[in-house]
């Protein structure tokens, strides 16, 4: 009996498919392939293509104006036995430690700050945020002024005051790097706050509630309710600076050209010194290919130390 029936479900199953492709080329689902195609196309195109040109181009000899020459393995070999790229290696590292240690937690107690202020908070929301709109350059511009290494400069003339000073600054090289980790911090402290504010309104009341019944002071809700429901944010944020001051450039090109000494000479500014400097843009993506094997490795091994720490 049972293997009767199943023998007149079978068809009409077939039947039921046959159908549903019917029904979704009726629907218009021809249309929107059609229509999706382009999209995918010139997505690919403009996004994978210049990975797929940048990953040919390793291997290749070119200027980019005449043929280029197949070298194979060669590129990588120039670029890992060059003398500088450990210097550079090492400058990168440490920004990013100094960033990592002095920076990261700037824009979370920003916002803690204004988050605590229940009066005039658009008003400290704006002036957090508002570096983030000065354009990079100028940013800089202004900043190269503040850090004068004369007793004229904005930064020594404060120093002054207190008897202190006059500092090198970017002249030094001992001071040079933690110079620009002070510049990156000020610029991009204020949007990213914006992003801990917003993470900071989605936790419950009643929890600083309970803290506040139970005596909690501002510093003890910050660790005990804040940076337990921030967590999933803060690793976020925390691996993408990690991703973003490994590709640190504007800052030591515009505002040493990795001096003193090569004391901030980074990966990404020896990246353009390959190509438009020496002409070498085949050892330049070369290097770059490294970096983005190194960065892919970081976010893995990021994702399973920090995957246990997560809140479930």
């Amino acid at each position: 009996m049972s293997r009767t029936i199943d023998l007149d479900v079978a068809p009409v199953r077939a039947r039921r498919r046959r159908r549903s492709i019917v029904d979704w080329y009726r629907s218009g689902g021809l249309t929107a392939v059609l229509f999706a195609v382009p999209v995918v196309l010139i997505f690919l195109y403009f996004s994978w293509g210049p990975v797929v040109r940048g990953v040919l181009m390793s291997v290749e000899k070119t200027n980019l104006i005449g043929p280029a020459l197949w070298v194979g393995l060669n590129n990588f070999t120039y670029v890992l036995t060059d003398p500088g790229l450990p210097q550079a290696a090492l400058n990168t590292a440490y920004y990013a430690l100094l960033g990592l240690v002095f920076g990261f937690p700037v824009p979370i107690l920003i916002a803690v700050f204004v988050n605590e202020l229940r009066r005039y908070g658009w008003m400290y929301n704006l002036l957090a945020y508002l570096p983030a709109v000065v354009p990079p350059v100028a940013g800089i511009l202004l900043w190269k002024f503040f850090y004068d290494p004369s007793s004229g400069g904005i930064f020594n003339g404060i120093l002054g005051w207190f008897g202190l000073g006059p500092l090198p600054w970017l002249n030094s090289e001992a001071m040079a790097m933690p110079s620009l980790v002070l510049y990156t911090t000020w610029a991009g402290a204020g949007a990213t706050a914006i992003i801990y504010l917003a993470a900071i309104g989605g936790i419950s009341p009643e929890l600083y509630e309970a803290a506040e019944i139970d005596g909690a002071g501002i510093w003890s809700r910050l660790w005990h309710v804040t940076i337990p429901q921030l967590r999933n944010v803060i690793f976020i944020m925390m691996l993408l600076q990690l991703i973003g001051t490994f590709q640190l450039f504007t800052e030591p090109f515009l505002f040493t050209g990795g001096g003193p000494n090569n004391a901030t000479q980074t990966i990404m500014l020896k990246i353009y010194n390959y190509a438009f400097v020496n002409g070498d843009y085949g050892a330049a993506t070369a290097l770059s290919v490294l970096l983005a094997l190194f960065l892919c490795v970081l976010s893995v091994v990021y994702h399973f130390i920090t995957k246990r720490w997560s809140p479930s």
